[in-house]
C-alpha cells in the first residue's frame, strides 16, 4: 500500500512481527497492507519497481533515499585514475639524470642527479647537493656510487676521489680516460697541500690572494693539529702563520711544509726581532712538522708537487691504498691533504663544472676540530661551487672514532652528517637500528625496512620524499667488473647475478644529454664491439 507520500509504495516482508508491524503502522499513520515480497531482507524498503517523485527508490543498508543516483560510466586516463588508489603506487622520481636503478614503489626507472634535484623548486626538490651513503659491508654502497659516477659522465658530471683507500676506483678511472695519482709504495707522485692552485675565473688580484691565503693557513693548521693530536694555542697559531708568510716570501710563492718547518726553526732559535714568547710558541709546531720532513710522515707532502690536477679529466683518483701499511694517522692526514689540494681546483664557481667529490671512509676527514670546521664549511659551500660531496659510512658508529664521548669533535661530526639532506640508506644490522632513528630521525618503518634490504637496494631520501630503489648494473662484463667492489665474490656468485639490461639497452639506460668526454667514446666503442 502507499504511505503518506502516495507516490512511494512500501512493502512488508514476510515474517514481520506484530510489534514491528505496529511500529511501522505508527510511522506511516495508516495500516500496512500485504504485497508480494520483492526482497528477502528485514526492515522497510522502498519498492524499486515503483517510481517515486524523483525516480526509483534506492536501497542503502536498509534505508531509502528519494533522491536518485544516476551514476554514468567513468572514463579517465591512467594518470587520473591513479587517484582512486592513492596508496598503491608512487608517482616516481621524475628528475633528469643518469639511471641508477628501479623505483620499487612506482615500478619505474629511478634517475638521480643532485643538481637537477636541487634545481627543482617543487615539493620533490632537494635542499642540497650533498649525499650521505650509509650501509654495512657488502651492501652495495661503493658499487652504486660507481654506477652513478660512470653514468653521470654522459651528462657532463666529473668525479674526484681524494683518497681511494682500497684502490677500487683505479680501474674505473683508467677505463674512462681519467687520471690516477698514486701515493706511497715507492711512487714518485707527490702533492703539495700548500699549492696555490689555479686562479679563480673572473677574480681580481686581491680576491685571488685572499682566497689562497685563507686556504693555505686553514690546511696547515688542520694538518698540524691532526699530526700532533692537539689543538693549537693562540700564540702557536700566530707562530705558524708567521712561518707560512715567510716561507711564501722565501720560495717566491711556492711554500711547502719543509719550508714552513725551516722558518719555524728560525723562530725557535730566536733573533734580535724575535720575542721569548714567540720562540716558545714555535717549538710545538716545529716538532710536529719535523715528522713530515724526516720522521714517520715523510716522503709524502713535504716538498713541491710532482703532479698537477687535470681539470678536464672525467675522473681523478688519488690512490692511497698503499699508505695503510704505514699507519692510520698517515691515511687520515693524506685524506685531509688530498681534499685540500683538490678543493683548490674544483672550487671555481664561474667555471660552471659540476663534480662529485667522493669521500670514501668519510669519517677520516673529521679527526680534529680544524679538519671538522674545514669539512663543515665545504659542505655548506657545495651548492655555491657546484660540488656534490658524497660521504660514505659503514655505520653511524664510525663517528665514535672522532674525539672522546660527548666531545666537541664528536658532537660536531654527528651534527654535520645528520644535516646532509639527501641520504642513501643501504642494509644495516640490528646494532645500527637505534642510530637510524636517533641520529638520522628515520621513521620506525624505514629503520625496520633497512634491516631487510638486499644487496644493491637502498632507501633514497631526496628532499621531503623517500624511495625504495634497486640499483643495477647492466649484464655487460665491462660495467660489472668496474662496479663490483667485493673481491671475495666467488665465480658462483657472479654466475648467479641476475641478467639485467644488456648493451642494446644502453641508450635507454644512459639518456643522451652530456658532452663528449675524452676517452669515454673509445670506452663505449669497446663495450659495443
Amino acid at each position: 500500500m502507499r504511505g503518506k507520500d502516495r507516490s512511494v509504495v512500501y512493502v512488508r516482508p514476510e515474517g514481520l512481527s506484530r510489534q514491528d508491524r505496529r511500529a511501522l503502522q505508527k510511522a506511516l499513520g495508516e495500516p500496512v497492507g500485504q504485497r508480494p515480497v520483492k526482497e528477502d531482507t528485514r526492515g522497510l524498503l522502498p519498492d524499486p519497481a515503483v517510481p517515486g517523485p524523483l525516480g526509483p527508490g534506492i536501497t542503502n543498508g536498509g534505508y531509502w533515499n528519494p533522491v536518485p543516483m544516476d551514476i554514468p560510466f567513468h572514463e579517465s586516463t591512467s594518470h587520473q585514475i591513479a587517484g582512486m588508489y592513492p596508496f598503491v603506487a608512487d608517482a616516481g622520481f621524475s628528475h633528469r639524470g643518469p639511471v641508477l636503478g628501479v623505483d620499487m614503489n612506482a615500478d619505474s626507472l629511478f634517475q638521480f642527479s643532485p643538481w637537477e634535484a636541487y634545481a627543482d623548486s617543487s615539493e620533490r626538490g632537494a635542499f642540497s647537493t650533498n649525499v650521505l651513503v650509509l650501509g654495512m659491508y657488502r651492501g652495495g654502497k661503493s658499487g652504486t656510487i660507481k654506477l652513478l659516477s660512470l653514468r653521470s659522465l654522459e651528462f657532463g658530471y666529473r668525479s674526484v676521489v681524494p683518497s681511494d683507500s682500497k684502490g677500487e676506483w683505479v680501474a674505473a678511472a683508467e677505463a674512462v680516460g681519467g687520471v690516477v695519482i698514486r701515493l706511497g709504495a715507492g711512487s714518485k707522485d707527490r702533492i703539495n697541500p700548500l699549492d696555490r692552485g689555479p686562479r679563480r675565473t673572473g677574480s681580481t688580484n686581491d680576491e685571488d690572494e685572499g682566497m689562497v691565503r685563507q686556504r693555505r693557513i686553514t690546511t696547515l693548521i688542520a694538518v698540524v693539529e691532526m699530526a700532533g693530536n692537539t689543538q693549537l694555542k693562540p700564540d702557536e697559531h700566530a707562530a705558524l702563520q708567521i712561518a707560512l708568510e715567510r716561507a711564501i716570501a722565501a720560495s717566491d710563492d711556492h711554500p711547502t711544509l719543509r719550508g714552513v718547518f725551516a722558518e719555524l726553526g728560525r723562530l725557535r732559535d730566536g733573533g734580535e726581532s724575535t720575542t721569548a714568547d714567540m720562540r716558545e710558541a714555535a717549538r710545538g709546531p716545529w716538532f710536529i712538522l719535523r715528522r713530515f720532513v724526516d720522521g714517520d710522515l715523510s716522503d709524502l707532502f713535504e716538498d713541491e708537487a710532482t703532479v698537477v690536477f687535470d681539470q678536464e679529466a672525467p675522473m681523478v683518483v688519488v690512490d692511497t691504498s698503499e699508505l695503510f701499511n704505514r699507519s692510520e694517522l698517515v691515511a687520515q692526514i693524506t685524506q685531509v691533504c688530498t681534499t685540500a689540494w683538490t678543493q683548490a681546483v674544483i672550487s671555481d664557481r664561474k667555471a660552471r663544472q659540476n663534480r662529485y667529490l667522493i669521500r670514501e671512509e668519510g669519517w677520516r676527514d673529521m679527526t680534529s676540530v680544524a679538519a671538522l670546521r674545514m669539512y663543515q664549511q665545504w659542505l655548506k659551500l657545495s651548492r655555491h661551487y657546484g660540488v656534490s660531496n658524497i660521504v660514505l659510512l659503514h655505520k653511524m658508529a664510525d663517528l665514535d672514532a672522532v674525539g672522546a664521548a660527548d666531545s666537541l669533535e664528536r658532537n660536531l661530526a654527528y651534527s654535520m652528517v645528520g644535516d646532509i639532506e639527501n641520504k642513501f640508506i643501504f642494509r644495516t644490522n640490528s646494532q645500527e637500528h637505534a642510530s637510524l632513528k636517533q641520529r638520522l630521525n628515520l621513521p620506525q618503518a624505514h629503520a625496520d625496512l633497512a634491516l631487510t634490504l638486499r644487496k644493491g637496494e637502498f632507501i633514497a631520501y631526496v628532499g621531503s620524499y623517500s624511495y625504495v630503489v634497486d640499483a643495477f648494473a647492466t649484464s655487460t662484463p665491462w660495467e660489472y667488473e668496474l662496479t663490483k667492489t667485493d673481491d671475495a665474490m666467488t665465480p658462483e656468485e657472479y654466475e648467479a647475478a641476475p641478467a639485467l639490461p644488456g648493451i642494446e639497452d644502453m641508450d635507454r639506460l644512459w639518456p643522451v644529454g652530456g658532452q663528449d668526454l675524452g676517452g669515454w667514446d673509445s670506452a663505449m666503442e669497446g663495450i659495443r664491439s
